[in-house]
């Protein structure tokens, strides 16, 4: 495993403000999407969760901690930042399975640590597009085969928010998996909405002849002729909508366990 041997961390200081529970669906999803992955089975063995930028205080760490340990009591926990301030104020709360370190995309493991999932969220919106996949390739060499990342930007509340998922090969590559939507429908439901917080390798993409332009072309195109199931409530649209968005071809997990609580999975 690849080990941090150049000690000045590599990445810029986020804003770093962010709000209680703003990334409690994204952990959610997790928790729905591949329980094994944070459990305390043999595969993954005593790896970590890296909460990669969790910001001024170590709150959204504390908060994964909390709802990951339900599955796995044992989980040890790293939350990494780039700044030096907003580390030591959360040294406080460490514990002998949370710790908390200086780091950036070269992530400040110690000898024999390995990684099972990375979050990334609101971290990689700040840079050039030329810097995401650099950024990707760094951390790609920390994950263990068969490992995740979700990487991606939420709104101020974390009521909507795209990530992109990729998965560890066992030829040590990123696999983007899927393209994540969330909603908890508390803005009612708006496609374009999405359009505005793409992970920075889609966001200035949505232009003719792109992929992402044509599947969100699609997706309006869905939600208007799906528009009279707003009769039954927003959640019926969002439901009928992915369904007609599927019949046009596109690889939507139509699982009315995703749909029903807002998440939209597009299969790369």
């Amino acid at each position: 495993m690849k080990k941090n041997s150049n000690k000045k961390p590599e990445g810029l200081i986020t804003r770093g403000k962010t709000a209680n529970n703003r990334l409690r669906r994204v952990d959610n999803f997790i928790l729905m999407y591949e329980p094994a992955l944070l459990s305390s089975g043999h595969l993954f063995a005593d790896s970590l969760f890296i909460d990669l930028g969790y910001g001024f205080d170590p709150r959204t760490t504390l908060e994964s901690a909390m709802r990951f340990r339900k599955v796995n009591p044992n989980l040890k926990i790293l939350g990494v930042e780039i700044d030096k301030e907003r580390v030591e104020a959360a040294l406080p709360f460490a514990d002998d399975k949370t710790f908390f370190r200086l780091g950036g995309f070269n992530l400040p493991l110690k000898e024999n640590e390995t990684v099972r999932l990375i979050r990334a969220f609101n971290v990689l919106r700040q840079y050039e597009e030329k810097d995401f996949l650099l950024a990707y390739e760094r951390l790609m060499h920390y994950v263990l085969p068969n490992g995740l990342m979700i990487e991606g930007t939420s709104n101020p509340f974390g009521s909507i928010w795209v990530a992109n998922l990729v998965r560890k090969t066992e030829d040590n590559n990123w696999k983007f998996e899927a393209l994540v939507f969330s909603t908890n429908f508390h803005l009612g439901f708006d496609v374009e909405e999405f359009q505005t917080i793409l992970p920075k390798n889609l966001i200035h993409r949505v232009i003719k002849g792109e992929p992402i332009y044509d599947f969100f072309q699609a997706w309006k195109q869905s939600a208007k002729e799906t528009s009279p199931a707003k009769t039954f409530g927003v959640k019926q649209w969002f439901i009928a909508c992915a369904e007609k968005l599927a019949e046009k071809g596109y690889k939507i997990d139509l699982k009315k366990k995703w749909l029903s609580k807002g998440w939209l999975i597009w299969y790369q």
